[in-house]
């Protein structure tokens, strides 16, 4: 049960929350999910490091970047994660955050045109 209350907790900021199920769509690297966000990268890194601590993402290093993807391994949490994600008009910041995923070519001029090429490769 500890672990289930740290997990509400962890998540009941909104930053951390939209990072998850952003990642629950896509793995993305830091680049992207700020692009996402439009947030600060030392802040996007520090709300990753604690999603990170608690087992909850995990980074695959590629070149220059590291993509992160969720490690939701308790299946409630993922289906709550995943009926979110379906019912993602019912959250405009969500909603948003989806279609800035869905154009993200778009958004990732702050990234550089390098990061196509790693994620194309991956």
């Amino acid at each position: 049960m500890d672990r289930l209350t740290t997990v509400f907790k962890l998540l009941s900021d909104e930053t951390r929350l939209r990072i998850i199920v952003l990642l629950k769509q896509e793995q993305l690297s830091v680049c992207e999910i700020c692009s996402i966000l439009d947030l600060p990268q030392p802040k996007v890194s520090k709300h990753l490091a604690r999603l990170r601590d608690l087992g909850m993402v995990v980074g695959d290093r590629v070149e220059n970047f590291v993509f992160y993807s969720p490690r939701l391994m308790d299946p409630p949490l993922c289906n709550l994660i995943d009926d979110i994600i379906a019912n993602v008009n019912a959250y405009p910041i969500l909603e948003n955050d989806k279609l800035r995923l869905e154009t993200k070519s778009v958004q990732f001029d702050k990234c550089g045109p390098e990061i196509v090429r790693v994620k194309n490769n991956h």
